[in-house]
């Protein structure tokens, strides 16, 4: 099967960027360096295409009610223009996605935006339009992912920059979204991002991505800038730290409780309350290496000579200097300052479970 291809994919080969298979996409892993552009995110901007994320827009009347029934947060918190981070469950309570939901705002022809990941766009419209017939729900459901561009915009000079060619951005509370006109483009500008910094998130037409990236006067970023940031941050990436085939967790286990309302009824809520009501027996922690070493996913984790867990992620930190990772361990060896070894090349290297975040903007 053939990669599918972003709308500024034609605008990368041309940069020079060095290109990979990610979801199903041909994106840019990197334009000049990893290093390079993450520490322009961290001191300055970074400009990233993330347009291989998926959109699925949901309308009618009972558009509420069918969010409501298969994402595990509380839509009905969201007025005009909110989003919320929230996982999509099976029965089980086992993560099948992480996604942010908009209610969109001055929509006439969608209530709810949601953002899948990458190569999940297809699963999760098959899945909404299932359920709402076998639950007779007025509603429609249409996977827009190729009729918009996304770009992210981060970093502690990315709204400044973004002024430049817009109205003030910084009136965009955090987990809000507004439409503003970016460089003659029509947006929907989300505060949100996934790297630790402040930043926003650019929806718009794909025709019009040329455009927008290249108004954006800063640092081009790839993937691989994106998983090092996010990783610092602590954040969760779908397919690796949590995966319902290869390694299925619940958002206990994963260490995003906040995003489970168990006053809503959706798919996985029985079995979430039951594991609440008990508790877990493993948990992610984040962990950093005390030896020479990298951990990477597939990598075991010991305690005194016995496996206990795996690495579900790991980097070479470039804003600490020093290699942290992801693992889910048994409980009684979650809590920071826990001493444990991971595997790296056979050989044990000593770690500490370390409180996550690893980094945070002050």
């Amino acid at each position: 099967m053939s990669l599918r291809t972003p709308p500024l994919g034609a605008v990368h080969a041309d940069a020079g960027a060095k290109l990979t298979e990610f979801g199903g996409w041909e994106m840019p892993v990197e334009f000049d360096s990893i290093r390079e552009e993450h520490e322009a995110v961290r001191t300055a901007a970074g400009k990233f295409d993330v347009s291989h994320m998926g959109e699925i827009e949901v309308s009618g009347p009972d558009a509420t009610a069918l969010m409501n029934r298969l994402t595990s947060n509380d839509v009905t918190e969201l007025g005009a223009g909110d989003a919320q981070y929230a996982t999509v469950t099976d029965e089980n309570g086992d993560i099948i996605d992480d996604t942010v939901v908009y209610r969109l705002p001055d929509r006439e022809d969608a209530d709810f935006l949601f953002i899948p990941n990458a190569g999940h766009d297809d699963q999760m419209y098959d899945r909404w339009t299932a359920h709402a017939d076998e639950w007779g729900l007025d509603v429609t459901v249409e996977n827009a992912t190729t009729d918009y561009g996304m770009v992210a915009l981060q970093g502690p000079d990315a709204l400044s920059l973004l002024a430049e060619l817009c109205e003030d951005p910084s009136d965009i509370t955090r987990f809000t979204a507004e439409h503003r006109e970016v460089a003659g483009v029509d947006c929907l500008v989300a505060r949100t991002g996934y790297t630790g910094e402040d930043g926003v998130e650019l929806l718009f037409d794909a025709d019009d991505a040329e455009a927008v990236w290249s108004a954006l006067d800063c640092q081009p970023c790839g993937l691989g800038a994106r998983d090092t940031l996010r990783l610092e941050a602590g954040f969760l990436l779908s397919g690796q730290d949590f995966d319902i085939d290869e390694n299925p967790r619940t958002p206990y286990e994963a260490g995003i409780a906040f995003v489970v309302d168990l006053d809503a009824e959706f798919v996985g809520r029985d079995a979430l309350a039951e594991i609440h009501e008990r508790g877990v027996d493993e948990r992610l922690v984040g962990f950093r290496l005390q030896e020479r070493g990298i951990a990477r996913h597939g990598y075991d984790i010991a305690v005194d000579g016995e496996t206990v867990g795996e690495v579900t992620s790991g980097t070479m930190s470039p804003t600490l200097g020093e290699a942290i990772g992801l693992g889910y361990v048994p409980t009684e060896y979650a809590d920071p300052g826990t001493e444990l070894d991971v595997l790296v090349r056979d050989r044990e290297k000593r770690a500490e479970v370390a409180s996550l975040p690893f980094y945070e903007r002050d």
